[in-house]
């Protein structure tokens, strides 16, 4: 079972409600896409350009059943997000964000360890898995060491959908990873 990282802050999770929707488009595009993501280190800013997340996606994910934006507050404020839902009976885990300059503090482990309690406890589910892109070694290597696995599983990047990123190279492509929860 992960813990959260003994240094990390106490927060506060609670589910997104539609008024979230642009503080949480916000926060993803800032730990992902331009400048402001360069402050931590999950940007995808060499990678892609254009959107990490749109409101549209965001309303569905909000709408489903099974599934839930994790909302993470420290002091009120929003500082952490991941989304996890029930797909076909594993649980699936995306949408992970923590604000750039608050990284490598122990918010994402806590993050991470609320969703997979999710996933296990309210939904009874014994698989969380997820897609990264492959070549992002040092974010895959993490959550090697919190369990997941690497499946080999290859997917193509939705390179045409702008609503996912405008990849500045070709050769994007999503590894599965997957952890038994």
């Amino acid at each position: 079972m992960n813990l959260p990282h003994p240094c990390a802050p106490t927060l506060a999770f609670r589910a997104a409600v539609p008024e979230d929707i642009p503080a949480l488009v916000d926060l993803v595009t800032s730990a992902y896409r331009g400048e402001r993501s360069r402050r931590g280190w999950t940007t995808e800013a060499d990678l892609l350009d254009g959107n990490r997340i749109v409101p549209e996606v965001l309303e569905a994910d909000l709408a489903r059943l099974r599934s839930k934006v994790l909302v993470a507050e420290q002091g009120g404020e929003m500082v952490a997000c991941a989304h996890v839902c029930d797909d076909a009976g594993v649980g699936y885990f995306g949408m992970f964000a923590v604000r750039p300059e608050l990284q490598n503090a122990g918010l994402g482990r806590a993050v991470l360890a609320e969703a997979e309690r999710v996933a296990r406890e309210e939904w009874g589910l014994s698989l969380m898995r997820m897609s990264v892109i492959d070549l992002r070694e040092e974010l895959i290597a993490w959550y090697e060491r919190r369990g997941y696995r690497r499946t080999g599983v290859k997917k193509p990047f939705p390179a045409t959908d702008p609503r996912f990123g405008l990849p500045r190279r070709s050769d994007l492509r999503f590894e599965i990873l997957e952890k038994t929860l």
